[in-house]
């Protein structure tokens, strides 16, 4: 009678136990991938509370009316880099743009006499135009959104720099159109500009389009997997080439906004709106992959922004220190956004 070897015992699989549905902190994880926004909520809260406790200036009054109208600037130019963010791709050059928007806008009404109306139909052309060039390089070369937005970002500046001169526009020259953006609204002893509320109505008109009409979802879909949107009827390029053209009349509106938060419209403002629209949309709980995102995420990743800004500059420290704590938050969201992109398998 022969003895029969008992059978070879399993080896657990220790990653697929940690990466178990059942887990708790899986199913943490997977509560974000259907709820993005949750967590830029939770930090917003926490961020509050701390700089509150630590300077009791910042919940004056006085103080929250500065972010907000802060936030104007960096919540309205995030819908743009979000619906870019959307598609997987990335735009490096929505500060030049914008900056490019606002100088025409502003130098076409003080120094050629242009009508202050016409003067913002102008600086929308100029960005619209500048969106649509992007997104013919994108989709007619094939060129990556990243080194298509790198080289427009220099092409803005220089153009911005040519046609200005490096010189700025004082709000003395400035009509009362240019200008009406910054006027300002008193709002349970807060006051809220008029920029602000044509950023909530921004965040409001597209978060309807994306969730409730075919365009918006099929962004979506090119962000999630291009090659299945084809196969499935979605007309890629034309997709793609219409978000460009929309993110750059939104930051045309921005540009709009901008000259009324500070009265002047220079040529080297906007220096660290790139690196901040992108920290917005990220920390918001859009993906960089694409794909995965929602528009009200972005404006709570715009105040976190704001918020961790302002109350740093209220502790004292140098702008420097802001701008690392900026990068920071970016790579720490990053690297949640591609944990939570496990729940996906």
């Amino acid at each position: 009678m022969t003895n029969t070897a008992p059978p070879p015992t399993a080896t657990p699989d220790l990653s697929s136990a940690f990466l178990d549905r059942s887990t708790p902190l899986s199913r943490v994880r997977d509560l974000l991938h259907r709820y993005p926004a949750i967590s830029p909520a939770v930090v917003l809260v926490v961020a509050v509370l701390v700089f509150g406790l630590l300077n009791e200036r910042f919940l004056a009054p006085a103080n929250l009316s500065l972010i907000t109208q802060q936030v104007a600037v960096v919540g309205t130019l995030a819908i743009a880099q979000t619906l870019v963010i959307l598609t997987a791709g990335i735009d490096l050059s929505v500060g030049a743009a914008m900056v490019l928007s606002a100088m025409v806008m502003a130098q076409s009404a003080s120094s050629s006499g242009v009508p202050p109306t016409l003067s913002l139909v102008l600086g929308l052309a100029a960005g619209i135009a500048a969106g649509s060039l992007n997104g013919l390089l994108v989709t007619r070369l094939k060129l990556p959104p990243f080194i298509v937005t790198l080289g427009t970002l220099s092409i803005f500046t220089a153009l911005t720099l040519l046609y200005t001169g490096g010189n700025t526009v004082r709000g003395a020259e400035l009509s009362d159109t240019l200008k009406l953006t910054g006027e300002t609204i008193p709002v349970l002893g807060i006051k809220i500009s008029v920029g602000v509320l044509i950023m909530l109505a921004l965040y409001v008109l597209i978060a309807y389009v994306l969730k409730r009409t075919a365009w918006g979802r099929h962004v979506y879909a090119v962000g999630d997997d291009k090659e299945a949107a084809r196969l499935s009827g979605v007309r890629v390029n034309r997709v793609l080439a219409s978000v460009y053209l929309v993110a750059g009349a939104i930051i045309a509106i921005t540009a709009w906004i901008q000259i009324g938060r500070t009265s002047a419209a220079s040529p080297n403002s906007g220096v660290d709106l790139n690196l901040d629209s992108i920290t917005a949309v990220v920390i918001g709980g859009t993906s960089l992959f694409g794909g995965r995102g929602v528009i009200w995420g972005t404006l709570l990743g715009a105040l976190i922004v704001g918020v961790f800004r302002n109350g740093l500059a209220l502790a004292g420290l140098d702008v420097l220190y802001q701008t690392l704590t900026v990068g920071v938050l970016v790579i720490v969201a990053v690297a949640v956004d591609q944990w939570i992109r496990k729940a996906k398998s």
